[in-house]
């Protein structure tokens, strides 16, 4: 037996239950992990609330790094290599089951929690900035919630690609992490729309990558130049209502998708480019990884309220 969170049904934070469950045996091509970082994200609580269909009960997480302390003989692992994934299932545990197709080495010099910090949230940069809309020098991107887990990696990604970064916030505290990180210019979401008209000169922004959703999605389409994209990869404020089409059509033919990571790590060859450039980007020290707020696995249900209540900056962490 082993520790672990698990969702008994659909509902808020406090239908988190921590508990004893059996501890799983790895097949041929699995490994049995030691988790010593779990990443909170909020995909997770949209498992948990029901947005996104499970079956119930359930343990949550996708995203951990640990040690390997049983390896299926042909998973290509050995018992005590280090790994980390963003596309497992269970991560909210002391053990965790992971198929080894998903299993990714953890290079020295990378420390546990900074793989677990690293992974989802920067794979999810990654591909926005490389693949959702590749941006190239000079271009300009509007992105959301700069101060949080994806905001901060994808400001770092956008200014090592040559663009300019106008980004949002709430508070004082976020706009200065939002500096750090390297935005040119960091707003408050009031009026964002007209200041991001301003700072263009007019003509909006090439991309917006929103993770934010609901509360900013029409301002977002608004700062759009004409055939410029809207990229709404999140809904931390709540799920976009249907609207008209033709929206896009009058505001200047503007493109708009709403991608997900698993379209995005379609091969072995694409999920490890994508963590290669990661790793060698924190290895180079040209990227930084802040981890905002560790908590005990025993108070995930306090983790995912306050990431809900977007009281968090960076990666949100559970540690067993």
């Amino acid at each position: 037996m082993h520790k672990a969170i698990v969702v008994p049904e659909s509902g808020g934070p406090e239908i988190l239950r921590y508990e004893d469950v059996e501890l799983p045996q790895p097949g041929p091509r699995q490994v049995l992990i030691k988790v010593a970082a779990a990443g909170v994200n909020f995909i997770d609580t949209y498992k948990r609330s029901g947005i996104y269909p499970m079956s119930y009960p359930f343990i949550p997480g996708s995203e951990a790094a640990g040690t390997v302390v049983s390896a299926g003989p042909e998973s290509g692992f050995r018992e005590g290599d280090r790994v980390a994934t963003a596309e497992g299932g269970g991560a909210y545990a002391e053990y965790m089951l992971l198929d080894a197709d998903v299993a990714l080495p953890v290079p020295a010099g990378i420390r546990d929690d900074t793989a677990a910090a690293l992974l989802l949230q920067g794979i999810t940069a990654h591909y926005l900035c490389n693949s959702t809309f590749p941006v190239q020098e000079g271009q300009t991107a509007l992105v959301h919630a700069g101060a949080g887990g994806v905001g901060l990696l994808l400001i770092q990604l956008l200014k090592a690609k040559g663009a300019t970064v106008i980004t949002t916030v709430s508070t004082e505290e976020k706009e200065l992490l939002a500096q750090g990180a390297g935005a040119d210019h960091v707003l408050r979401y009031d009026g964002f729309t007209g200041q991001v008209r301003a700072l263009s000169g007019g003509q909006g922004v090439d991309v917006v990558y929103d993770g934010v959703g609901k509360a900013t999605f029409d301002g977002s389409l608004a700062c759009l130049r004409t055939r410029g994209m809207m990229v709404l990869f999140g809904a931390a404020s709540g799920q976009v209502p249907p609207f008209d089409i033709q929206r896009l059509n009058s505001s200047g033919s503007l493109f708009l998708t709403r991608p997900t990571i698993a379209h995005y790590l379609l091969t072995p060859e694409e999920r490890q480019w994508r963590a290669r450039d990661l790793f060698d980007a924190v290895l180079a020290g040209r990227l930084d990884v802040r981890i905002g707020q560790t908590y005990p696995l025993a108070e995930a249900s306090r983790a995912h309220t306050d990431l809900e209540g977007r009281n968090t900056t960076g990666k949100v962490l559970l540690v067993p």
